[in-house]
């Protein structure tokens, strides 16, 4: 039975995470427990394995299930969620898939499913190395953004969060909320998630760090280990009219805790004109595509 995961069930979750080695943000521990209620998400274990699903309003099958994930046989435990839905008169959805879990699918079940890519959905996955040093041509605009800052600043301040200071990456996290909810009201909601996020980002495995001016905090970001090469980075927040706060909490965070995985991955743009934008300002190694798997016995 999928139920809604809380914060007492991180370390059920992250029981099967461990033995995660996708890419994809749709596999952090903390998106599945932070942002359950908003996306109606739930989890179950099935066949020794962990699998999501989105809970539906009628029945108990999820509209949809991502892909398993576990130390177990994965191929069993979709053989069983299968036939949960066949027995139900209905057919398996599964979201967020990407090309090589996809492939695993194919191989299992061949020529039974087709995918549909979803471009807003695709995650942006920047090398380490990247991101701590902007070397080369196409990174010489994040340069000038951060030489700007450090003209400006030289004393700024640069801190790991920790006990002593999150509780004004909150307040934070409250006055970006306020000065950008007259363009998306979403911001409002998010601020509680940051805020869940901070007070639980011990038991989440939560990393992050801040920036300073004059001892006030003008920018901070918040992420968490996904496998062993890659960092997911769920949350930064900076003061967009001071130039280069944003490339500076970027650089930073990376350069003094990161430089040990391979690939920092800064999620997906939602199909936002503007973040798209700015998440291809910094030329991402990979784009991750995930798709939607459908039986193609809807297709004929």
């Amino acid at each position: 039975m999928f139920k809604i995961p809380t914060m007492e069930d991180a370390d059920i979750l992250r029981q099967y995470l461990q033995y995660n080695t996708n890419y994809g943000c749709e596999y952090s521990l903390a998106n599945n427990i932070l942002w359950a209620e908003y996306y109606n998400t739930g989890f179950d274990i099935i066949e020794e394995n962990l699998i999501f699903g989105a809970l539906s309003e009628v029945g108990d099958l999820p509209a949809s299930v991502s892909f398993p994930v576990g130390g177990n046989d994965l191929r069993k435990t979709l053989d069983t969620v299968f036939e949960m839905y066949r027995k139900a008169g209905k057919q398996p959805v599964i979201s967020s898939v990407s090309k090589v879990n996809f492939n695993k699918i194919q191989e299992w079940y061949p020529d039974k499913f087709e995918i549909t890519y979803e471009r807003d959905n695709a995650d942006y996955i920047y090398s380490s190395e990247r991101l701590a040093f902007l070397a080369g041509k196409k990174m010489h605009a994040k340069r000038n953004h951060i030489n700007r800052f450090t003209e400006m600043f030289p004393d700024y301040c640069y801190e790991k969060i920790n006990d002593e200071n999150y509780m004004e990456c909150v307040r934070y996290a409250h006055k970006w909320a306020i000065k950008n909810a007259l363009m998306d009201e979403g911001k409002l909601y998010e601020e509680t998630i940051i805020k869940k996020a901070l007070m639980n980002r011990k038991k989440l495995g939560l990393q992050g760090a801040l920036i300073r001016l004059g001892g006030e905090v003008v920018a901070f970001t918040l992420g968490e280990y996904l496998t062993d090469k890659v960092f997911v980075v769920h949350f930064e927040k900076a003061e967009a009219d001071i130039q280069g706060a944003y490339a500076i909490i970027n650089r930073d965070f990376v350069k003094n805790e990161l430089t040990d995985y391979e690939y920092i991955n800064r999620e997906e743009d939602l199909g936002i004109e503007g973040l798209r934008k700015a998440k291809l300002s910094y030329h991402p190694d990979i784009i991750l595509e995930k798709g939607t798997v459908r039986s193609k016995m809807l297709l004929e």
